[in-house]
């Protein structure tokens, strides 16, 4: 790893990243034309409202939702900008978490986020004491795929155009984590 970025909570006065990030439609690409039906979804773009009215209630909800959700931004060291987020949340099942990485369309393509998801595992599975992370979306992102598969996430499953690709705990103490991690796994 090369330790150019950090994770950052922000505090709910700078939720207007956030909010330029969902409102930029280059960044937001990816989103686009999924017919997502909820009120400030924009179709042709993949944009999302976030207006400042909803910012305390979805603050209080995901940014102070731990164990069970953690949100951050990805900052880069070099100069402290927020670069794109990352986000778990608890399964239905409650044994797993799916977890959300976007980076700004201006950074991608420079390998911040194999680093960003490196952060997130340790987040999750150190922290958060996560059995296992889930991710998943089209098949045609491959570069999306690159970087988990490099931050060791495997597929899971493919079908429908939509690949599945996992880390469990012990994939990732295996792989990552300091012999202390791994003397707790083992308990």
């Amino acid at each position: 790893m090369k330790n150019q970025l950090h994770l950052h909570i922000p505090e709910s006065s700078k939720l207007w990243y956030r909010k330029q990030m969902l409102s930029d439609a280059a960044t937001m690409d990816y989103n686009k034309g999924y017919n997502l039906i909820f009120q400030g979804y924009h179709n042709d773009t993949g944009c999302i409202d976030f207006p400042e009215e909803q910012w305390k209630k979805w603050y209080n909800w995901f940014v102070c939702g731990k164990p069970e959700r953690f949100y951050a931004y990805i900052v880069r060291n070099c100069d402290n900008a927020f670069i794109g987020e990352v986000n778990v949340h608890k399964s239905s099942d409650e044994e797993w978490y799916c977890m959300g990485i976007v980076l700004e369309s201006t950074y991608r393509g420079r390998g911040y986020a194999i680093e960003a998801l490196h952060l997130l595992l340790t987040e999750t599975f150190e922290n958060l004491s996560a059995l296992g992370i889930h991710n998943d979306f089209e098949k045609s992102r491959t570069s999306a795929i690159k970087a988990h598969l490099s931050a060791s996430f495997v597929v899971n499953n493919e079908e429908n155009g939509i690949v599945h690709l996992c880390i469990t705990r012990e994939q990732y103490f295996a792989r990552f984590a300091s012999s202390e991690y791994a003397t707790k796994l083992s308990k």
